[in-house]
């Protein structure tokens, strides 16, 4: 006869069931933020911390992907209904954004197959995200639902920026038809930069003329200022790599103009955005807690150090190294603060259903 499951084995498996059946499907900008700064760090030359990174970023990839996977084979009703929901499908870019991101890190690393692999895989889901989840906005959306402040939609511009990139990343391993993978990347920046431009008058209009209320600025807000710095790094990237195609070095002024334009208008946002918490959380006093939103403001710090550290390079701007400097300490910061908050806030949960299990 099976003895009965420990007590405490049995809390873990109900507060683990919980968590995956109410996963956040935004929950990969954890991989994305701790992925962007183990980079940031690595190109910056602190080889050790960005190692530390990402190992423990290796280990939360693979831990969401198995609760996302559990969650689509137990919870299928559940999963559906966020990728059918407009405010939640564009969290599932963040897988995309992810892998990219994390492809690239075990890159740098020499595991280029691996990264190759994982950038195939990422535009796999980039392709059927893209359809689904515009097909969702159109279809599915009505005036309650579209409100553009939540900030989540400019997720998929930041996975379309970030494919391109790792495309770059990847191009050699192409041998002959490198040249047209580098081509394909700057087609995504491009798509990336009009939707921007797209998304980001409507959110203009929304934060700018019409009323905002306090629990409405979340964290989620600076993927507006990460979506322009990924923008930033793709053409930075772009603007170094060797092209064999003479279209793609008669369009290099565009692009080169873009990406500065980019680097400015991200600039432009980080104060406002500091403002915006400030009002929040200091004026209208509402509770600093974590959220798994924060690590949407993480993600943007530090694509912002390395966006202006590539740009440093591409344009020949020596202050914007001490600017990348400054701001990948600032988000490292940041991410340990996050963190922090993700540790107690899992312990809390875990002590609260050992609780409610007892009390009955």
């Amino acid at each position: 006869m099976v003895p009965p499951a420990a007590p405490a084995a049995r809390d873990l498996r109900a507060w683990g069931r919980a968590r995956v059946a109410t996963l956040f499907p935004g929950y990969f900008a954890l991989v994305m933020a701790t992925g962007i700064i183990a980079n940031a760090m690595w190109f910056e030359g602190h080889h050790a911390i960005s190692g530390v990174l990402l190992a423990i970023n290796v280990v939360a990839y693979i831990v969401l992907l198995a609760m996302t996977l559990i969650r689509a084979v137990a919870f299928p009703r559940a999963l559906w209904g966020d990728l059918t929901e407009p405010k939640l499908v564009f969290s599932f870019f963040t897988l995309v954004a992810a892998t990219d991101v994390l492809g690239v890190g075990i890159g740098l690393r020499g595991h280029t197959h691996i990264a190759l692999a994982m950038w195939l895989a990422a535009l796999a889901l980039w392709l059927g995200l893209t359809y689904l989840g515009f097909a969702v906005l159109i279809l599915r959306n009505t005036a309650e639902r579209a409100d553009i402040i939540f900030g989540g939609w400019l997720i998929a511009i930041v996975a379309t920026e970030a494919v391109a990139l790792h495309g770059v990343f990847v191009a050699p391993q192409f041998g002959a038809a490198a040249a047209q993978v580098v081509l394909f990347s700057h087609m995504l920046w491009g798509v990336g930069v009009v939707l921007y431009a797209v998304f980001i008058v409507l959110f203009a209009q929304r934060v700018f003329f019409a009323a905002v209320a306090p629990e409405q600025l979340t964290p989620m807000l600076w993927v507006v200022m990460g979506a322009a710095a990924i923008s930033t790094n793709a053409g930075s990237v772009l603007i170094v790599t060797d092209v064999a195609l003479p279209y793609l070095v008669a369009m290099r002024p565009f692009v080169d103009g873009a990406t500065l334009v980019m680097w400015a208008w991200a600039t432009w946002w980080i104060p406002l955005l500091i403002v915006f918490g400030v009002w929040t959380h200091g004026v209208h006093r509402l509770p600093l807690t974590y959220t798994p939103l924060f690590w949407s403001l993480v993600f943007p710090l530090g694509m912002y150090a390395l966006a202006s550290l590539r740009l440093a390079h591409a344009a020949g701007i020596p202050v914007l190294v001490t600017i990348s400097r400054v701001m990948v300490w600032i988000a490292l910061c940041a991410w340990a603060l996050t963190a922090t908050g993700f540790a107690a806030a899992g312990w809390r949960h875990l002590r609260r259903g050992r609780r409610m299990r007892s009390g009955a």
